[in-house]
């Protein structure tokens, strides 16, 4: 057994002994890189915590509930994170939380179409077409909050995701110039997703502190204000003939 751990230790100090310098810079850098995700990770969950609830009632009244995308399936449901972030969104506004619901995602390619797929499930669960507005060009997290402030003028908000994103989602609005409260998502268990989602959100979250610090752009549009404007002036123009499923290709609801 000394032996074996001899052998291991031999093995793991050979680039130090070989090549003391480097290795001695490439363990710093990667001390150093984990001191910063602990940090950004920390410093996201603390300023945010107690600012969620999963009780409807207990959210406060805002302009607008915020409902970044997630994944649509081949087939154009939407994967189940997804739907539980709509239906919470359509309880805050039959509740007469918020007035307007701002749906956004991801909608680079016709052939995948994040916020058309929620607005169509919103319509037809009863919520008012003009109270629904589409943002296409939320790619993530930081380019929802920033367009949601600069194009369509939002100053306070409900944000509707799970409680992995929350902390970053609230982080964001709020740095993004947006009052926000959370209305967490998490009517069902998510097993290996909801693992494998936590750990990526570590990573996230340090790229959140990069987006703020760098102020990363966001796409530029028209502005569409949601207090004045009719929510399908943002829906844009119908797919083309023969756009998959994923695409939304029905917009007849």
């Amino acid at each position: 057994m000394r032996d074996a751990i001899e052998g291991i230790w031999r093995a793991l100090s050979w680039p130090y002994r070989r090549f003391p310098k480097t290795a001695g810079a490439v363990t710093g850098v990667a001390v150093l890189l984990v001191l910063v995700a602990i940090a950004a990770n920390a410093y996201i969950v603390l300023s945010t915590e107690g600012e969620a609830t999963d009780v409807v009632a207990e959210v406060p009244p805002a302009q607008v509930a915020i409902v970044p995308g997630a994944l649509v399936m081949p087939n154009g449901h939407m994967s189940g994170m997804l739907a539980d972030r709509v239906s919470q969104a359509e309880r805050l506004w039959f509740a007469g939380k918020v007035s307007k619901i701002l749906v956004s995602g991801d909608h680079h390619t016709w052939a995948y179409d994040e916020p058309d797929t929620m607005r169509k499930r919103l319509v037809r669960d009863g919520v008012t077409p003009a109270d629904i507005f589409e943002d296409h060009a939320g790619l993530d997290t930081w380019a929802t909050m920033v367009r949601a402030r600069s194009i369509f003028d939002v100053h306070s908000a409900v944000v509707v995701t799970q409680g992995f994103h929350m902390p970053r989602a609230l982080y964001l609005a709020e740095e993004a110039g947006i009052r926000a409260t959370g209305l967490l998502a998490d009517q069902h268990q998510w097993g290996y997703q909801g693992e494998k989602s936590s750990i990526r959100e570590i990573f996230s979250r340090v790229k959140a502190i990069a987006d703020v610090t760098l102020d990363t752009p966001a796409m530029a549009g028209p502005k569409i204000p949601i207090e004045t404007a009719d929510g399908r002036e943002s829906w844009g123009p119908a797919p083309p003939p023969g756009t998959p499923p994923a695409g939304s290709p029905d917009r007849a609801t």
